[in-house]
């Protein structure tokens, strides 16, 4: 992972990329700061609805969980596979605030 990194950083170093650049713009030079909601996040944001409109018990206790573990990979996913700097970000941060907020709760 860490070579990886360093690969891009040397063609970037090359290419006279700015920090702008890394944080803001995709491998193709295009700015992304959001984008089309993947798998993991539309069943997250989905059974985050669902613990709203159920009433508390199992099926509540079963939506919480899928939110969890669906935002948790959703996060994990972009911190390690994020298109630029602020995508991973992002991703920590969502990654910590609900581990945060799990650990709060309980």
């Amino acid at each position: 992972m860490s070579s990886q990194l360093n690969s891009e950083a040397q063609k970037m170093e090359t290419k006279g990329v700015t920090l702008f650049d890394r944080t803001f713009r995709d491998g193709e030079g295009n700015i992304v700061i959001a984008q089309m909601p993947n798998l993991p996040l539309i069943v997250g944001l989905g059974a985050i609805v669902l613990q709203l409109i159920l009433p508390g018990g199992k099926l509540q206790t079963g939506a919480d969980l899928i939110a969890f573990g669906a935002l948790f990979t959703w996060a994990w996913q972009e911190v390690f596979a994020g298109v630029n700097y602020f995508r991973r970000a992002l991703g920590m941060i969502v990654l910590v605030g609900i581990v945060a907020l799990k650990l709060s709760l309980y």
